[in-house]
């Protein structure tokens, strides 16, 4: 049997009811992941950046629509640091305009969820989320 190395979840979600959702989901699936939440992009470039809120590897969940920093900003922002540019992010998010998903995967998101398309909760999304870091080699933490 193969050791997985853990994965720590960024929950980038301004919506208390969706990230519940997701917790639940993670919770049901009996996924004990680490996950730190937080509401905004800039809140979020802190825990990154500072390395012990925070560990790598990771993945990120990024709703688009928050206030002070959306979504397609720390984008933007996240590909431009050299420390961070290869994050793993999954837009989970309420906009399914072409706009928006086309300004995603020009930043390099690994996948873009619509919450409305989500069936049964987050359940089908959090076991994806566990399959993929099991089988796919995240980058770790550079030292």
């Amino acid at each position: 049997m193969q050791n997985y190395e853990e994965v720590s979840i960024l929950l980038v979600e301004d919506d208390d009811i969706d990230a519940k959702a997701v917790q639940r989901g993670l919770k049901k699936l009996k996924l004990v992941n680490p996950v730190v939440r937080v509401k905004n992009g800039l809140e979020a470039l802190v825990a990154l950046r500072n390395k012990r809120a925070i560990q790598r590897p990771n993945i990120i969940l990024l709703d688009l629509n928050m206030p002070i920093m959306g979504g397609i900003e720390f984008l933007k922002e996240i590909r431009n640091d050299p420390q961070l540019h290869d994050s793993i992010i999954f837009v989970l998010t309420t906009s399914n305009s072409d706009e928006d998903r086309v300004a995603a995967f020009k930043e390099n998101v690994a996948g873009y969820i619509v919450k409305s398309d989500v069936k049964d909760g987050f359940d089908k999304v959090m076991n994806m989320l566990d399959h993929y870091w099991r089988v796919v080699l995240l980058p770790t933490d550079p030292k």
